[in-house]
């Protein structure tokens, strides 16, 4: 009778020396680097300047408003590297986001009134 039990090799094979250089120079090779202009630099810095200035300051706060917020932030600082970046009109919202409540619904959902018929 055969046996069922899969034929295992007798060791795992071994990367070599080559393979991790050859692996190594692909990796550097895809990635073509990117040059910046000045201004591009100093906005750059700026923006980082601002989400870390509104992180530290939206510290502490509590509403869940704020740590969507928070979390906008994060992922902005996160994803700095990206090439899809959020415009000036987008950043300044996630900037507010932590400080900025949601308007409250109003409670019954009608016009005023006082509920009796006169």
């Amino acid at each position: 009778m055969a046996s069922i039990l899969p034929i295992m090799p007798s060791r795992p094979r071994l990367t070599t020396a080559e393979e991790v250089s050859a692996r190594a120079a692909a990796a550097t090779s895809e990635k073509p680097k990117t040059e910046r202009s000045e201004e591009d630099r100093a906005r750059r810095k700026e923006r980082v300047e601002k989400a870390k200035d509104a992180l530290a300051r939206s510290n502490g706060m509590k509403g869940e408003h704020v740590v969507a917020g928070r979390a906008a932030l994060k992922l902005f600082l996160r994803n700095l590297n990206d090439t899809k970046q959020p415009n000036d009109e987008q950043f300044e919202a996630i900037c507010e986001a932590p400080f900025k409540a949601p308007p409250k619904p109003k409670a019954f959902g009608g016009q005023g009134g006082g509920g009796r018929g006169r």
